[in-house]
């Protein structure tokens, strides 16, 4: 005889049997444990979509912030300091971007200025050669001689043929001058009014320095 509390199948007009009741609630099991999982899907999309949301419209953009401007005259006069001797500082215009300041080289050590007078000219290094030897700044543009003499704001500068840029490190216009026991070069990619407006803003510190060495 059928317990009382057995559960009556419609269709069977009869207590369903003890398989059909374990049947049924697998089957119950199963179906409410992938709703679950369906909203839970549900559920972690949205919260994914909400952070994704935030980091696009609440998190603040922009252009990052701009490099602070190098400041030639302070690292020269840290240089000065170091090596006890004058260091010039070039007085370029104002529009140019200084792009490095630094003692560089090995059997020479040249104080170095690198800028860029604007996107289209390229770039410009004013060098000074601490006690450099004649042959330097053939050394620096890689064989490269000097081919002329040019008088700027009273100064004269060799000026140097280099009929291969590539072979001379991307270098199509150099200068060099005497500057008491060291060696001005200004040299680069930049156009010929560039060159000349470099050589022109270190003039009166090349006289300084010859008169320190008479």
């Amino acid at each position: 005889m059928a317990s009382s509390s057995s559960r009556v199948v419609a269709e069977l007009g009869r207590p369903e049997t003890a398989g059909e009741t374990a049947a049924r609630k697998a089957e119950s099991s199963r179906v409410y444990r992938s709703s679950q999982t369906t909203r839970n899907l549900v559920a972690a999309l949205l919260v994914t979509l909400a952070v994704v949301a935030v980091i696009i419209f609440a998190v603040p953009r922009g252009q990052p912030a701009p490099r602070a401007a190098l400041d030639v005259s302070a690292v020269a006069q840290s240089v000065s300091s170091n090596l006890e001797r004058t260091v010039i500082v070039p007085a370029v215009p104002e529009s140019w971007t200084v792009n490095g300041a630094a003692v560089e080289g090995d059997a020479v050590a040249a104080w170095t200025v690198v800028y860029a007078p604007d996107e289209a000219s390229g770039f410009l290094r004013i060098a000074q050669g601490f006690d450099a030897d004649a042959a330097w700044p053939t050394r620096v543009l890689n064989g490269a001689g000097a081919d002329d003499t040019v008088t700027i704001d009273g100064i004269e500068w060799t000026s140097y043929r280099i009929a291969n840029p590539e072979a001379a490190g991307n270098i199509s216009a150099a200068l060099s001058t005497q500057a008491g026991r060291d060696t001005v070069m200004v040299y680069g990619t930049s156009s010929q009014e560039a060159l000349d407006a470099a050589a022109s803003s270190v003039s009166e510190q090349i006289r300084e320095l010859r008169q320190e060495a008479e």
